[in-house]
């Protein structure tokens, strides 16, 4: 669920000071759009929230979360935004921040 390679990679590409404020910035920034998922999807604009959740995902290491956006963002440039399951993108996330903030001092520490 969250590529830990990833996290440890970033995190020694910007310092160990900069980290904190990153993932500060990524949650931020990413639970903007997925308010407006949650609340408000807009099957004209689907494709491009999960292509900037996608990436903003693979950056942070959330593997499977980015994998969903990247079904939905490939079933809405297909014109089947309705088909998205914007639920278990929502759920994904949600257990992927979960599970990243409980794990993450013991793997910042390794």
């Amino acid at each position: 669920m969250i590529d830990w390679t990833q996290v440890n990679t970033l995190r020694d590409e910007i310092g160990r000071e900069s980290f904190d404020e990153i993932i500060e910035i990524f949650i931020e920034e990413v639970e903007q759009v997925i308010d407006r998922l949650r609340s408000d999807p807009d099957p004209e604009t689907l494709g491009d929230d999960l292509h900037f959740l996608k990436g903003s995902a693979l950056n942070l290491g959330f593997s499977e979360f980015s994998d969903q956006c990247q079904i939905g963002e490939s079933a809405s440039s297909k014109g089947a935004a309705a088909d998205v399951d914007v639920e278990g993108i929502l759920a994904s996330y949600e257990n992927s921040k979960a599970l990243f903030m409980a794990e993450l001092p013991e793997a910042l520490n390794a």
